[in-house]
């Protein structure tokens, strides 16, 4: 946080026998990166008390380890995961491999993870951008690449991709994740064909600014709040939650004939 102003987010997440069951979930195999925090930890938790089958990978061991145990600890089953760092791209693809041979294959895919570290033009190097672009985009279509054959042996699956509604509000500071986060929409609609001829829907959601601890810590402060303000339509601040309960809304029966969308989720900012 840039001052030392004691910020509120005034949500806390709802109680989850409050909230809708997606029966259809049950038992389903979901696939999830960057799911050991933030909002890849609230989608993990989501679906994991829907009672699907979760796995998930994370560079933050301890993150990790620490939210599977608090699943476990509730009474739900303990996700499977492991540390990976996403831009070894055979160590994502090992990983889902594995996974999938533990709990089966993926009807649902999520491809959340993502860095949007701040970074000036004149800053980027041929190497930084490189690496922007390995943590920002390359992952989900490898995701992809590996998930998509058992969707088609199961006969149909869904792929949740995380986009951003700050390249679309002309954010400022990070001008290689604006480039990474808005060609998720491209993928999205470039795969939705191919991959609908299988059953197999492919949908982009696309958060506001949410109040992630990392958020909290780095970049609210008050001009952040003023800015909340003036932005939103809504006034109270987005949570992880509030993303994860879209994504399962796009991964079950529910949303049997939505593919190639965008759906946002930003307290009508964009």
């Amino acid at each position: 946080m840039s001052n030392n102003t004691t910020i509120s987010t005034g949500r806390t997440a709802p109680e989850a026998a409050s909230l809708s069951l997606f029966p259809s979930l049950k038992n389903r195999s979901v696939f999830v990166t960057g799911g050991g925090s933030g909002i890849g930890a609230a989608i993990v938790t989501a679906f994991t008390q829907q009672g699907a089958r979760v796995a998930f990978i994370d560079v933050a061991s301890q993150a990790s380890e620490t939210l599977a145990q608090q699943l476990a600890d509730a009474g739900h089953a303990r996700p499977w995961w492991r540390s990976c760092d996403v831009r070894d791209l055979a160590a994502l693809q090992a990983a889902i491999t594995e996974a999938a041979g533990a709990i089966g294959d993926f009807s649902v895919l999520v491809n959340n993870v993502a860095s949007d570290d701040r970074h000036s033009l004149e800053s980027v190097t041929p190497a930084y951008y490189d690496e922007r672009m390995a943590i920002n985009e390359r992952p989900a279509f490898f995701a992809i690449q590996s998930v998509v054959p058992g969707m088609r042996r199961l006969g149909a699956g869904a792929i949740i991709n995380l986009g951003s509604t700050g390249w679309q509000g002309k954010g400022a500071g990070y001008p290689c994740y604006a480039i990474a986060k808005s060609s998720v929409n491209g993928l999205t609609r470039g795969l939705a064909r191919t991959l609908g001829q299988d059953r197999i829907r492919i949908n982009t959601v696309s958060p506001g600014w949410v109040m992630t601890e990392r958020q909290i810590q780095l970049w609210l402060d008050a001009a952040g709040e003023q800015e909340l303000q003036r932005n939103q339509c809504l006034p109270d601040k987005l949570m992880p939650h509030d993303i994860a309960r879209m994504v399962l809304f796009l991964a079950s029966d529910d949303a049997a004939m939505c593919t190639a969308q965008e759906f946002k989720v930003d307290a009508g900012w964009v």
